[in-house]
């Protein structure tokens, strides 16, 4: 388990909320983006992930997204309009003068790598993560499940879906309004657009993970992409070290 702290530095996005990154690593940028309750530390640093794609030869650059993390935790309405982390996504890459880089995320992270696709970001590959098609076209249905956690705290029964997405949310120290917030944002992406996706594409997932429907079709529904899976499921696959393996694999190819 690679624990060692990484300080985050801080960045002003479009609309001025502070927005945290941690990087490490030297060579050609990746930035990767986290999953829904977590942050750049849970994610991607804490079980090594990080330290295997620095390994390969790349600066891991992870922000923490809008209402997680070290980053701002707004409780208005108007600091959370549609695709706003995606447009945060944009102003980070904008804040580093990135014009040549790879990117990549999980969950929720994963999704907002594909509504910066479809806005036109300009990465040279991608890696989409903890994701299925259904995830993309129809985000409502997983909003409703994050909903109802979020809303009805402490009433899940032991075990339960629920209750261990609950569990995670404490050992984050997530904000339970601020994320609410974040459910609001969320913009569906059709399949042509998502078709019309030409970048070299790693699509990844647990291989009991059906939690945002099939990542195989997703693959499918892409021009250029390749397939894998690594064992677990939708929130055991992120502590397994063969996620960040095949992240640098794919990347160092």
């Amino acid at each position: 388990m690679a624990n060692s702290p990484i300080e985050p530095q801080f960045f002003d996005s479009f609309d001025g909320a502070k927005i945290a990154w941690r990087e490490t690593g030297e060579g050609r940028v990746v930035v990767l983006l986290h999953g829904f309750f977590s942050d750049a530390q849970t994610n991607w640093i804490r079980y090594g992930h990080a330290a295997a794609i620095a390994a390969r030869g790349f600066r891991v650059v992870m922000p923490d997204l809008r209402a997680h993390g070290s980053s701002a935790k707004p409780h208005d309405a108007a600091s959370y309009p549609p695709d706003v982390l995606a447009r945060d996504g944009f102003a980070l890459i904008e804040h580093l003068g990135l014009s040549d880089y790879d990117l990549g995320g999980y969950s929720l992270g994963a999704r907002t790598v594909m509504r910066m696709m479809a806005q036109g970001a300009t990465p040279r590959r991608i890696i989409v993560s903890g994701m299925g098609l259904q995830g993309l076209t129809d985000t409502a249905g997983r909003g409703g499940h994050f909903r109802n956690i979020l809303t009805n705290l402490g009433s899940f029964r032991q075990g339960s879906p629920e209750w261990l997405a609950e569990a995670f949310l404490k050992t984050s120290k997530g904000d339970p309004i601020a994320l609410l917030n974040i459910l609001d944002t969320f913009v569906d992406t059709p399949v042509e657009a998502i078709g019309a996706i030409v970048q070299p594409a790693l699509i990844l997932s647990g291989e009991e993970d059906d939690d945002n429907g099939s990542a195989e079709a997703l693959a499918q529904a892409l021009p250029d992409a390749v397939y894998r899976t690594v064992p677990g499921g939708h929130m055991s696959a992120v502590v397994k070290p063969e996620l960040g393996l095949a992240i640098a694999e794919f990347l160092a190819a």
